[in-house]
């Protein structure tokens, strides 16, 4: 079932010297429970796509719809809070922040009492596969995978069916990299999120459920 839709998804960036069209009439459906990989040359129009996807922008034309409501028509504050999770290629954990501190914030913004945010941070921090003892620490203190894992427990941990991952494996190892890969793999095809992951690493696309490519604003369906 599609839970975001890009309908005629159009971009174009306007300086003083020119009009720059980076998405040039985007038509796709997101399903829950899958894995979608995004890929493409840089230049390609991934990264505006995502900013839409995320609620960061609007289209200048078309619509981006989330579970049937466009994006134009919600607060976009409230959509990036409420339905939508992003997972960064440089984790953008807090450093002054313990992991549980860090995978409770988004719950206490939404107003969990900070006993229960505390102990749903214990089980995300279990669900991604890191262990107890790492709650107590800093991000500073944890390898690159073990802070990918806690930025994806905090993402967990904003409740929303939609996990956007921009370059997710771009600072991991290939070990690191399998795991992260499979986990995010797990989130979708065991638990329902619609996954849709932005990224170079082709490995990592070959997981994916379907792979689309994008070439000069526009999309193709890899097969």
């Amino acid at each position: 079932m599609a839970i975001l839709q890009l309908r005629d998804v159009r971009y174009t960036y306007q300086t003083q010297y020119q009009k720059v069209e980076a998405l040039k009439g985007i038509n796709h459906a997101f399903d829950a429970g899958k894995v979608h990989a995004i890929v493409g040359r840089s230049g390609s129009g991934k990264t505006t796509l995502l900013s839409l996807m995320a609620g960061l922008d609007l289209p200048t034309g078309g619509e981006v719809i989330c579970e049937g409501v466009p994006t134009a028509s919600l607060s976009l504050d409230r959509y990036r809070r409420e339905k939508v999770a992003v997972i960064y290629q440089s984790f953008r954990l807090f450093p002054l922040l313990t992991v549980a501190e860090n995978v409770m914030y988004p719950m206490e913004l939404r107003g969990m009492k900070p006993k229960a945010a505390k102990e749903k941070a214990a089980q995300l921090v279990a669900r991604v596969g890191l262990p107890e003892s790492v709650l107590d620490r800093y991000p500073t203190m944890l390898s690159g995978g073990e802070q990918q894992r806690v930025a994806i427990a905090r993402a967990l941990g904003m409740d929303t069916g939609i996990l956007l991952a921009d370059e997710p494996t771009g600072n991991l190892d290939t070990a690191n990299s399998e795991n992260i890969a499979s986990l995010l793999c797990r989130l979708a095809h065991e638990e329902g999120y619609c996954v849709i992951i932005v990224t170079h690493d082709m490995d990592l696309a070959a997981k994916a459920d379907e792979i689309l490519e994008l070439r000069d604003g526009q999309v193709h369906t890899k097969e």
